[in-house]
């Protein structure tokens, strides 16, 4: 309880963003978006793939399903390093990744460790919590949403 208040009275903006979810529809798909995950990675905006017209983080709302159709918007998602960007079809429950291959596990050069598949994590105190696609797990030791990667690496020059 002391690291929690401690952490909330340096930094209550990283708290509430690691427990925020935002969603955002066009009647064909919802868009999940759990900022306190992004490790802005800018694959979903950015260059010659990024899918500016519904990610621009220059406008509000930053999410703009109504920019692409729902197989782009569904496509580019799937792009996404973290899992902060995830979506479901709205005629059916949230869908899963369907993984074919066992964990595959990535390090990121200057930034997070990506596990990719179906995986369960279990905290200091034992709770267990189900993980698919993407996981982002810190390396530089400051995130605020440890074991989570939260982007801290970048502000804090990070470097492998």
């Amino acid at each position: 309880m002391v690291k929690f208040l401690l952490l909330f009275w340096l930094n209550p903006y990283i708290y509430f963003m690691s427990e925020i979810t935002k969603k955002y529809t066009n009647g064909e798909v919802t868009i999940v978006w759990k900022p306190g995950m992004c490790i802005h990675s800018t694959k979903c905006w950015k260059g010659e793939e990024g899918l500016i017209d519904v990610f621009n983080p220059r406008e509000r709302p930053w999410i703009k399903p109504e920019g692409a159709l729902t197989e782009a918007i569904v496509a580019q998602i799937e792009k996404c390093p973290s899992g902060a960007l995830s979506y479901y079809y709205n005629e059916a429950t949230e869908v899963a990744a369907e993984i074919k291959e066992s964990q595959v596990v990535e390090v990121l050069k200057n930034g997070p460790l990506l596990v990719y598949g179906n995986i369960m994590v279990k905290d200091k105190d034992g709770n267990q919590t189900s993980k698919s696609n993407v996981t982002a797990f810190c390396r530089c030791g400051q995130s605020a949403n440890k074991p989570y990667c939260d982007g801290t690496h970048v502000k804090c020059g990070f470097e492998d």
